[in-house]
This record gives C-alpha cells, structure tokens and sequence, in this order.
C-alpha cells in the first residue's frame, strides 16, 4: 500500500497442506499468476509478507516480471507462452496463421470435420472423457476429477457478460473427435484444456479447433486469446501453437523459502499409483476414479 492506502501491488497465493507436507502454491493448477505491481519496487513489500512464513513457496510468472530479479527466489523451471492478438479481420487473421495450417484447414473440411461450440455443462462432460483418455493412454497420468472441471464451468456460468466456459467439440461423422475447453474472461479468450482420439488426427479436428476459437475469440470483439504455456521438453506442442500464434513470450517457475519436503515414501507411493492406474489394461472409468482421490496431491 501506498501512504495514501492505495494499492501499489498485489499477488494471489494460497497456503496447501495435506500429506506431502505444507507449501505456499501461486497459484495451484494455474498456467501462471503474475504479481501485479504499479511499480517494480512494489514487489519487495509483498514478497517479504510470503516468505516470511518459512515456508516453502512456488510462482510462475512472465520472465520480465520484477518478481524474477529478487536474489531470494531461484528459477526451476521454463516453459513456452503463446497469445494471438486480435487486431485484424478474419480474412487478415486466416493469412497470418500459418500456411501448413490453412493447407490443415481445407483437409479438414474436406474429411467433413465439423466444430460445435456450446456452453452447457453437457459439453464439459463430453471433452472431460476425451481428457482422461489422452492423459491416460498418451501421458500415463491421471486427469483431473470431473468435479474441477465443472466447479470451473459453475464459476464462470453466470449472468455476468464478459465470463464464459466455452467448449468446442469437433465431429466426424457424429463421433467426437476432439475436444478444447475455453475460458471467456475480460477481453481475452483463454485456452485451458485440449484433448483427441489419435486415430482421428490425420482428419485434422485440432486444426479446425483452433481456427474456430480464433473465429469465436472475433464474433464476440475480445482483445485476444491466451493459448497457455507448453513445456519446453515438448517441442511439438510449442512448434504447434506456433502457428496460430504471433507472440510468444517465457514463463518461468520461481522457488522461495526452504526447498520443499524431498520426495519421501509418500511422494514415490503416488507415482506407483499413477502407473498403476494408468496401465492400457484399467479400464477409464477406474482411472477417472482415481484421478478424483489422488490429484489433488499433486500440486
């Protein structure tokens, strides 16, 4: 605060305490939570209220942030953040993407891929079931419950005008192919989750996924849309966001305070049961059983 009380800085965090011991999370399961600042000195007043707890703490932010210059934090991790400003016509729009996507475009029209947008909670149910398969079978992880997808879709179904979860399922031939969950929030249309059946990806459903977001992001005048973070270690995904996006900028991970509890007994029983429960042979119900026990540990 200022002399006046007027708020110089701010930054969203929240204390996690369960059997993998106490942490200081900004914020769990979230791409990034920047600390907003009004000037790079703001930072140091709220960082001293954070880690004078002791305990240990975890912030992703855009790497130009001042938060990333205190000597007190040290950077563990990076990753890729792609946007699409929104300050054209479609028809300007479709020929800045690239041109393997609009080539992707047309073979998905012509395989007769067709995108439904929708806002009902049935929609989340749909993409929830592609989501646990692709984290299963692809990533041999555990998906995150459905509750958390629909206390999202709760959050952001109301009555105001700028908030929406908008779920974009791509057909083949009545079958759902692919599936993205967007987030209307301001001015900007955030990408958040995005799962397909691999045997439906040479018919190109995340292309025409993409390109409808685009569209959509431009029927209601937003600002932009936010394709999220992708690891570095996954090169393919960021070569893929690439080319629907003209910015891209680094997120990095920041820890402070002491280094949090190693990983014990604990820590190695919650990735044998994740191998466990993700073996081809468990079936996806079972799985998405597990995920709504267990995945809250592992933030």
């Amino acid at each position: 605060m200022a002399e006046d009380g007027t708020p110089v800085g701010g930054l969203a965090w929240v204390t996690v305490s369960d059997m993998r011991g106490e942490r200081i999370a900004a914020l769990p399961f979230c791409d990034r939570a920047d600390p907003m600042l009004a000037s790079p000195g703001a930072w140091a007043g709220l960082a001293d209220d954070v880690l004078a707890t002791g305990t240990p703490m975890t912030l992703r932010c855009f790497s130009d942030n001042p938060a990333t210059s205190d000597p007190r934090l040290r950077q563990v991790g990076e990753a890729a953040w792609h946007g699409t400003p929104l300050d054209c016509t479609e028809d300007e729009l479709y020929q800045r993407i690239s041109s393997t996507s609009r080539r992707n475009l047309k073979a998905a029209d012509r395989n007769g891929v067709k995108v439904v947008a929708s806002t009902e909670l049935d929609a989340v149910h749909a993409f929830h079931r592609l989501h646990v398969g692709l984290r299963k079978n692809k990533y041999r992880l555990l998906a995150q419950p459905l509750e958390f997808f629909e206390r999202i879709w709760q959050r952001f179904t109301g009555s105001e005008s700028d908030t929406a979860v908008i779920t974009l399922l791509a057909e083949v031939d009545g079958q759902v192919a692919a599936g993205a969950m967007y987030l209307v929030w301001g001015d900007t249309l955030y990408y958040k989750f995005g799962a397909s059946l691999s045997e439906y990806l040479p018919m190109r459903p995340n292309d025409a996924l993409y390109w409808s977001a685009l569209k959509l992001a431009l029927s209601r005048s937003l600002r932009g849309v936010d394709w999220g973070i992708s690891d570095l270690d996954q090169p393919g995904l960021v070569s893929y966001k690439r080319k629907w996006a003209s910015v891209e900028r680094r997120v990095v991970t920041l820890r402070g305070g002491p280094e949090p509890t190693p990983k014990t007994e604990v820590g190695a029983m919650l990735g044998e049961l994740t191998r466990l429960f993700t073996e081809p042979t468990v079936p996806d119900e079972i799985s998405t059983q597990a995920g709504a026990l267990l995945y809250r540990h592992f933030c």
